[in-house]
């Protein structure tokens, strides 16, 4: 999706409505408007990036800083017993808006919904030292 027809992108211009619950330089909160529980709330870079991995690392740290303010804010408002935050990201993760964003969906005992583990079981055949080596030979700047 281009950003012109980007709805998130929309709503950081003011031009689609939103139930905004902060904003900072980089990245606003806002509810979604489908929700999963009371409280489910979208955080967003104000700049379009479709994937995570195309986000510079200071605007992903302020991005996971403003999630983790607004997540304490919603936990004490609806009185949640817990949270989800994640991102579905790319098509195969489940992303329908291709403009990176954060949900934080509030949890309640008994609420009937699941781990994000219970999303996904594929079995690995490989080994976890093999996969280890192979993500620290693709990564740019290893710090181990």
């Amino acid at each position: 999706m281009e950003e012109e027809n980007c709805v998130f992108c929309k709503i950081v211009k003011g031009e689609l409505p939103c139930h905004k619950l902060a904003e900072e330089e980089v990245a606003i909160a806002f509810l979604d408007i489908n929700p999963c529980s009371p409280g489910h709330a979208l955080v967003i870079p104000k700049k379009h990036y479709e994937r995570l991995e195309d986000m510079p690392r200071e605007e992903v740290e302020k991005l996971i800083g403003l999630a983790h303010e607004v997540a304490k804010a919603i936990v004490k408002a609806v009185n949640a017993d817990g949270f989800n935050l994640g991102i579905n990201n790319g098509r195969a993760a489940g992303q329908e808006i291709m403009h990176v964003h954060f949900n934080i969906i509030p949890r309640f005992q008994g609420d009937g919904g699941r781990p994000i583990q219970s999303l996904v079981k594929v079995e690995v055949k490989e080994s976890l030292e093999e996969v280890a080596k192979k993500i620290r030979e693709a990564w740019s700047k290893p710090n181990l």
